[in-house]
């Protein structure tokens, strides 16, 4: 084991869609979709969450020897630590959550301290941690500190190394990380429900000796998928193969907060992934990256290699680093192209290629908006204003620059800025004049031995 270490761097109601709504969404029409369950008793409201003992706002403070700077969550905290008597302090409270996935999308998920993902824990390599685990669910829990060397008793396996925490119950978790990296933590009571419904989170060790170039930037992304049919209020923790709400930080673009970093920086991003099913290629547009650590500990130099795709198998962290070379808003994203896009319909037949010039002009006479969908595939289809059911994103991305971005789901933006500190970290990059692609010259091309079609 001395070989561990730390990267160097509505109830039950149905929506129904009439004769003429169902015409309008044509291939992709949905007929009949049911809600969630009833509200449960108690939900975290803002008010609750200003108590909670977390850090909000990211802080570009100095948090381990070597300079290293804090972890930043996107979209998310960082829990607060105090110390008493040599021991650092925290507070978790497992709870339900009314959660807004983007504008449009909101459920009732669990999690901890009022948000999915949990907060991030950050230490220091040698530390002594007792986190207090408050259980505010409707059923009995644990945690389990994913990836971290600690007693066995500690490790939160319910009925194997502890009985669960009680509803309403607290139970103290005291350890000492004697090893940095990049962990997770979870519940081990009932696991498919309640990580399916949102809860986890990333626990942070900073190494004491720091290993290579010091970073400038330190992020933490949770990747996540959930089950909620369109219209739902709920997850459905028994989906096992169709999971349509992809997350970063449990958020879903347009609502996923960019990544901004300076030109020239070395960045670093955790990656975890407590998915219940998939692994995700997380693609980086941009970069060239190098994976340095894993939850197992730190990749020696001679064994890591250049890659600008890094996969996030399920159940485990992979540690990325890089150093932009040029500016601009670069495209992060889960690779597998079904994961950005939310709520997606499944069991349609294909469209694409069919003709329908006929049928669209003796519908047209029954319902003047009516056209035929994906007949040329899906692109731009996130953009028309069609009425879609309450409650849901179907297909939905946003809008960029240059037009609409017809990506959702596991997707983001690196920003990269020359003076990242006083940039709008919701500006758009302007291209300077000779770097875009743009329409085509048909004399330059002509010149070139291209010749277009008129």
């Amino acid at each position: 084991m001395k070989d561990r270490g730390e990267s160097p761097h509505a109830s039950d109601e149905r929506v129904r869609l009439d004769r003429r709504d169902f015409l309008k969404f044509g291939s992709l029409a949905a007929v009949s979709l049911v809600s969630g369950s009833a509200k449960a008793d108690a939900v975290a409201t803002d008010e609750d969450r200003a108590t909670y003992s977390t850090v909000l706002p990211y802080e570009r403070r100095i948090v381990a020897p070597g300079n290293q700077p804090a972890v930043e969550t996107p979209n998310g905290s960082t829990l607060k630590l105090t110390k008493v008597g040599g021991v650092k302090v925290g507070h978790l409270i497992a709870e339900e959550v009314d959660h807004e996935f983007a504008p449009g999308l909101r459920a009732k998920c669990w999690g901890y301290n009022g948000s999915t993902p949990g907060p991030t824990i950050e230490c220091i390599e040698g530390d002594r941690l007792r986190i207090y685990v408050e259980n505010r669910l409707p059923a009995p829990t644990t945690v389990h500190f994913h990836g971290v060397i600690l007693p066995n008793g500690m490790d939160g396996v319910s009925g194997l190394n502890q009985p669960p925490i009680p509803v309403g119950g607290t139970f103290v978790y005291e350890f000492t990380v004697r090893h940095p990296g990049t962990y997770m933590y979870h519940p081990h009571y009932d696991e498919m429900t309640q990580i399916a419904l949102g809860m986890q989170g990333m626990l942070i060790v900073h190494p004491r000796r720091p290993r290579g170039p010091r970073v400038d930037r330190d992020f933490a992304l949770m990747t996540h998928e959930f089950a909620i049919q369109v219209g739902a209020s709920r997850p459905d923790p028994n989906e096992m193969t169709d999971f349509n709400v992809l997350t970063f930080n449990s958020k879903i673009y347009p609502a996923t907060a960019p990544l901004l970093v300076g030109l020239g920086e070395r960045v670093r991003i955790r990656f975890g992934n407590l998915s219940p099913m998939d692994h995700h290629p997380i693609h980086i547009h941009g970069v060239s990256f190098k994976t340095t650590a894993t939850d197992g500990g730190y990749i020696p130099p001679s064994a890591q290699q250049p890659d600008t795709t890094v996969l996030i198998p399920t159940g485990s962290t992979r540690v990325i680093e890089f150093v932009p070379e040029e500016e601009g808003d670069w495209a992060m994203h889960c690779h597998m192209t079904h994961h950005v896009m939310t709520q997606m319909g499944h069991g349609i037949p294909n469209m694409v290629g069919a003709r329908f010039a006929r049928v669209n002009r003796r519908m047209r006479r029954v319902d003047p908006g009516y056209m035929t969908m994906g007949t040329e595939g899906m692109g731009g289809m996130g953009a028309m204003d069609m009425a879609i059911p309450e409650n849901s994103l179907p297909m939905r991305g946003g809008p960029g620059p240059y037009g609409y971005i017809d990506m959702g789901g596991m997707f983001s933006v690196v920003k990269v800025r020359k003076n990242p500190d006083t940039a709008d970290p919701n500006g758009d990059y302007e291209q300077p004049p000779g770097t875009q692609a743009g329409p085509a010259d048909p004399g330059q091309a002509l010149r070139d031995g291209i010749l277009l079609k008129a």
